[in-house]
């Protein structure tokens, strides 16, 4: 075998370990943990196993009424990962909804780190230690390594390098590469159009946010390469021939789901002003995350929304390292055009307002683009997450220069005195200013167990003519153990309320659907029953109240209300008797109420 063959398999098997190192504790007892980022696992296992549906039942894929019935969801509008569902449903249907999350999050780190060595090795650098570096940074990065708290779609960047990769091929001449056999004929930028295009469409059905930061920095990259070298300029003609069909092929793939993502039922203009103020901390860049060997809670503490968005700390280590390699290739076009990239990324990061420490310094350039279409849905903070595969790259670069300066060859007593040196000196550069941001095992927690009654087909006498399940209290962003429980039946039942992204109101404004909010509209028995759950206390129902439990239960076709044992159960099981005004039915695990006649 060639020695490159080896070190390809050592990384592939390196880069897998190293992600089931990373979700080892997941692993460990599949049918009790979750993420620490309960909420999202709860709403993917839910995705996972509509996509599982889509294959087995040929339910259609971009709208449902399984959640938030009567009225539904826009799927295409949240995020779905069709692209990753549908591929992983045997799983999900052999194995169950959980064991595919966990598949999901793992191959998700592997393969991004295996995509980035392998275009970083045989299309950027010539060193396959490079490569494994640039690649093992990419995927493990702190920012990556935070959103495997539960948000694998984002983890999922498998496609982002040969989207990139594609791209800047597309203007090579004709006679450029080994003859192969055509699978599309016409010239090279046709071909390569075609896939560039076909990869698109599959990252659309990832994660549509990603896809739009890889547009914009491999835009901006192209941009600057492309008009400073002669070269360059000359392929401008097929560079946008292939663009174009591109272009074409995704716009035809993708139209119809847009459409409906857009207009359709469900649809929604822009997040919440709050979402959009979402700006990464300044202080977090040269800060360490909370999942790195030199981090803890306390160093991340106040620099990030939550723990799954520390999307910045690249580490006061890793920067000077970064900062190192820039000054060290500054004479390098691809080299400047890449760090300006993660510039401009990192100061769109910081929202419409930069601030250090929590502390306000100014505005931000976001402020003046954030409510220009597309880009209203992007929360600014993830932007930072994009400076992740350019400090990989940077990484990539700075090696494969020294290297190739430090190959043997006739030179002067200084110049073999100092390779000899830098043979030492710079891999113990690298591994001190990137150790202390290597990442720990993702946390744990123990999720709740799926109700027999849930699974066992003992409710399906109570939902006959499309009735719903009306979970007390109703599933919401802080009590999302509900979509857990309809993905563990393979969603067998339709479910009221739930967790996903939809229109302020359900109804449209001339203007166009309303911004998106987290959960369906309020209702007074909803709100009603999540004060109860929250605050441990059994209201005194009137009359007036029980009219509007039974208005809202017609509302959403309820055919059972059912109460899981969990926290502040008692007030909860007084406040709903009282507002049924009927006793409930234990039944495998749960109480029961039949709403049918209401």
């Amino acid at each position: 075998m060639r020695p490159g063959i080896w070190w390809d398999l050592g990384a592939v098997f390196g880069f897998l370990a190293a992600a089931g190192y990373l979700t080892g504790r997941l692993w460990s007892d599949l049918s009790h943990l979750t993420s620490t980022n309960a909420t999202d696992q709860a709403q993917f296992e839910w995705m996972l196993a509509h996509g599982a549906r889509v294959v087995r039942h040929l339910d259609y894929p971009f709208t449902t009424t399984r959640m938030n019935a009567p009225d539904g969801v826009n799927l295409m509008a949240n995020t779905s990962v069709l692209g990753v569902s549908v591929p992983l449903s045997p799983v999900t249907l052999a194995f169950g909804p959980h064991v595919s999350f966990a598949v999901f999050l793992t191959v998700a780190f592997a393969a991004t780190a295996i995509a980035w060595y392998f275009v970083l090795s045989r299309h950027v650098v010539t060193s396959r230690v490079a490569a494994v570096v640039g690649g093992g940074f990419c995927a493990f990065a702190p920012g990556m390594v935070s959103h495997g708290n539960g948000h694998p779609n984002i983890v999922a960047q498998f496609l982002v390098p040969f989207i990139i990769w594609r791209t800047l091929a597309l203007g090579r001449p004709e006679q450029e590469g080994p003859k192969r056999r055509r699978w599309v004929p016409g010239p090279r930028y046709v071909r390569d159009g075609v896939v560039l295009g076909l990869l698109i469409t599959w990252q659309a059905f990832i994660n549509e946010e990603i896809l739009l930061l890889t547009a914009l920095g491999a835009g901006l990259f192209t941009a600057v390469v492309g008009l400073s070298r002669r070269e360059y300029r000359r392929r401008i003609l097929p560079f946008l021939a292939g663009l174009g069909i591109a272009a074409l092929v995704a716009g035809v793939l993708l139209a119809y789901p847009l459409w409906v993502q857009f207009t359709g039922p469900g649809s929604y203009r822009g997040l919440s002003g709050n979402v959009q103020k979402y700006g990464a901390d300044l202080a977090s860049y040269p800060s360490f995350s909370r999942l790195s060997l030199a981090g803890s809670a306390a160093t991340a503490n106040g620099l990030a929304q939550n723990p799954t968005e520390e999307n910045a700390f690249l580490g006061w280590p890793a920067l000077l390292l970064l900062g190192g390699v820039v000054a060290y290739r500054c004479r390098c076009l691809t080299t400047l055009a890449v760090a300006l990239v993660g510039v401009v990324f990192a100061v769109c990061s910081l929202g419409p307002t930069v601030k250090w420490r929590s502390g306000v310094l100014s505005g931000g350039p976001w402020a003046k683009v954030q409510s220009l279409p597309v880009l209203d849905t992007v929360v600014p903070t993830r932007f930072a997450l994009a400076t992740v595969p350019v400090a990989g790259v940077l990484l990539a670069l700075g090696w494969d220069r020294w290297r190739r300066w430090a190959a043997p060859r006739p030179a002067s007593r200084l110049g073999h005195g100092l390779r000899y040196a830098s043979l030492a000196l710079v891999p113990v550069a690298f591994v001190a200013a990137l150790l202390p941001t290597a990442p720990r095992p993702l946390p744990v927690l123990h999720g709740a167990r799926t109700p027999d009654v849930l699974v066992n087909g003992r409710l399906d006498e109570y939902l006959a003519g499309n009735r719903s399940v009306l979970f007390v209290p109703p599933p919401q962003s802080r009590y999302p153990e509900p979509l857990a429980w309809a993905a563990e039946s393979r969603l067998s039942f339709r479910m009221a309320r739930g967790y996903f992204l939809g229109p302020a109101t359900g109804a449209e404004r001339p203007d166009g659907p309303k911004h998106g909010i987290f959960g369906a509209p309020p209702r007074p028995t909803a709100s009603l029953l999540t004060a109860v759950y929250h605050r441990n206390w059994t209201p005194r129902v009137t009359p007036r109240m029980r009219e509007q439990a039974a208005e809202d239960l017609r509302y959403w076709r309820a055919g059972v209300v059912v109460l899981v044992p969990s926290r502040n159960t008692v007030a909860l099981l007084r406040a709903t008797t009282g507002l049924l005004d009927s006793d409930p039915q234990w039944m495998d695990g749960a109480w029961v109420w039949d709403v049918r006649h209401r």
